[in-house]
């Protein structure tokens, strides 16, 4: 426990201070300081008590029964462009917030899936979600996210491939606390 809060102490000092900044701008009727809280910080909470439990769940059974085999031959090491392409069909088949992808990329990696695909269903995660997309065509028009789209597309799998250079000589492992 003492290492614990030792390797976390600055962590546990920005909650205080938070707390503290929090409470003396209810008290004080500091506007910008009890919108923060009241805005900000309890509709975040909200959405995370809403969302993730169930992301949690699917997680937890995708890594229950899906085989790290499976993983390793579809969008594995040696996936090539078919493992680019089914990470980014899974990235914008899904909805939700982007803390929402980290879950899963770090479930696709424990399971074998290659740098650089992790980097490419993030970035296809923040940028090609079908239900953002639906909306950006709405108040934008079509041109404009087609166009946005295939701009974005070789931007992120060019940022994959430099992050997979760069990471795969440092030998990473997963570190599942077993």
């Amino acid at each position: 426990m003492k290492n614990y809060l030792k390797k976390n102490y600055f962590d546990f000092i920005i909650i205080a201070l938070f707390i503290i900044f929090i409470g003396v701008s209810t008290i004080v009727k500091f506007k910008p300081g009890v919108a923060i809280f009241q805005i900000n910080f309890v509709s975040f909470v909200k959405e995370m008590i809403a969302f993730l439990p169930l992301l949690f769940i699917i997680i937890g059974l995708f890594d229950e029964f899906v085989e790290k085999e499976k993983i390793m031959k579809h969008i594995g090491e040696y996936s090539g462009i078919k493992g680019s392409v089914i990470v980014i069909l899974l990235a914008t088949l899904q909805a939700g917030p982007l803390y929402g992808a980290f879950p899963v990329a770090y479930i696709l990696w424990k399971k074998g899936c290659s740098i650089r695909n992790i980097f490419i269903y993030i970035g296809a995660f923040t940028t090609m979600k079908i239900p953002m997309l639906t909306f950006e065509i709405t108040f934008l028009g079509v041109k404009f996210s087609l166009l946005r789209t295939l701009i974005s597309l070789p931007v992120f799998i060019i940022i994959a491939l430099l992050m997979e250079k760069i990471l795969k000589p440092l030998n990473f492992e997963v570190n599942d606390g077993k």
